[in-house]
């Protein structure tokens, strides 16, 4: 990679492909799948499929890697994604100088992740670079589903300004939705400790083939996962669990899909870096806000779904979970409860809200007494947020496409007395 200066006074970086490239790599990718082929009877690992399969996933992003038409098209693509978020740069790519053997792009001026001393020097705040870093992680595969597959140290820089810059996007890889919802299950089922769902989850995910049975693995999930949720969540960080997660292949049929083991090497070094900047640094402390947020927003109908999984448990409404989840999504500074409780009232007040209008109305009376003391202690936690002008605002908003129609539709009927029916 290069640093120059067009005729026109941009600062870009040239980026050139060293020669003979392709048939270097073809002879390594062909010794690398003969080896894996070899290796793999031997290697105690129960991955579940032909160790060849993951050497071919790498060898397909390999050669895309060094397409560097296709490289630009990614970085575009991933710069619409975060079109939105301010905090996270990509460089723009000067497609009149570029091919499949030379890229060109704006030129980042910044410090590379793991340079610590540098960052801090320059007044950055880490602790906000890793809540980029990492909210931008979930985003890619829980939004996107186009995720940077190869986050290492070099190609993510921590700008003056504070925003944080990714480049090299030439391994990526896109997630289909069946697999980004079924990671929002994931989730949700972990939160809720579900783990007869969550080794279901496994299932759709691929980790385990649809034949297994699940019986005798669902106290092994609950051994390695029991405690993210519980008193110990402060211990939790993606190698541990990977590190758990690989002592179960041992004695039960998962086994990695070629396409996770991108993903579980992009989490893992992502982690890696957050740890560098700041050794402190807990996961759950920006993933688990980003995820609440997620649910209490419920954008689309799946992400409504998953909410109204999370705050029913066998039919009864869980106000904990409920408070637990606004108290997490406080915790980062960009929620604001407002325009959340606007959009749970627009759903409440919808067609599709009316599973939850019933279930909430008998949570209300549920063991024939009214729960006050639950929607106070509610009260309480959300009063702060609810100033009387904003409040107005928002139910302002949230009835402003309300019609009559959709009145009638969730108020009781109202028959009107004639001569033929009323009380003699």
């Amino acid at each position: 990679v290069y640093h120059a200066r067009l005729r026109s006074g941009e600062e870009v970086a040239v980026k050139v492909q060293r020669p003979n490239l392709v048939p270097i790599l073809s002879l390594d990718l062909y010794l690398m799948r003969w080896a894996a082929g070899w290796m793999a009877p031997w290697l105690p690992l129960n991955l579940g499929h032909d160790l060849t399969l993951i050497v071919d996933e790498f060898g397909v992003k390999l050669f895309q890697e060094i397409d560097y038409l296709n490289e630009g098209r990614n970085a575009e693509k991933f710069a619409a994604n975060f079109a939105d978020d301010p905090s996270v740069k990509v460089p723009s790519i000067y497609w009149r100088y570029t091919s499949t053997c030379v890229l060109t792009l704006e030129w980042i001026d910044g410090y590379k992740l793991n340079c610590t001393e540098t960052i801090e020097a320059a007044g950055l705040d880490t602790d906000a670079l890793i809540n980029v870093g990492v909210t931008s992680g979930l985003r890619q595969l829980l939004e996107f589903g186009f995720f940077h597959a190869d986050p290492h140290p070099g190609n993510l820089f921590a700008m003056p300004d504070g925003r944080m810059a990714y480049i090299d996007f030439g391994m990526m890889d896109q997630l289909d939705e069946i697999t980004k919802e079924t990671l929002v299950d994931s989730v949700v089922h972990l939160i809720n400790k579900d783990y007869v769902e969550l080794a279901a989850d496994f299932v759709k995910l691929g980790f385990l083939t649809p034949e297994t049975d699940i019986g005798p693995i669902i106290p092994a999930l609950e051994t390695v996962f029991g405690d993210i949720i519980g008193q110990k969540v402060q211990d939790f960080n993606f190698k541990t669990i990977t590190d758990k997660f690989s002592e179960l292949m041992y004695d039960y049929p998962f086994r990695v899909p070629a396409k996770f083991a991108l993903i579980i090497r992009s989490l893992v070094t992502e982690e890696g870096l957050a740890l560098s900047l700041n050794p402190e640094f807990k996961i759950v402390e920006v993933a688990y806000p980003y995820v609440a947020k997620r649910l209490l927003n419920g954008e689309s109908p799946a992400l409504r779904r998953r909410l109204i999984e999370v705050l029913f448990k066998d039919g009864k409404f869980q106000w904990h979970r409920l408070e637990n989840m606004i108290v997490i999504a406080r915790s980062d500074r960009k929620f604001d409860l407002l325009p959340t409780a606007q959009l749970g009232l627009q759903f409440l007040l919808s067609e599709e809200g009316a599973f939850l209008r019933r279930q909430l109305l008998l949570a209300l009376i549920e063991g024939d007494r009214l729960h006050t003391e639950e929607v106070q202690s509610l009260w309480k936690l959300i009063q702060p947020d609810l100033q009387p002008g904003r409040l107005f605002n928002a139910a302002l908003g949230a009835l402003a496409e309300f019609s009559t129609e959709r009145a009638a539709a969730i108020l009781p009927a109202v028959v009107p007395i004639t001569a033929s029916n009323e009380l003699r």
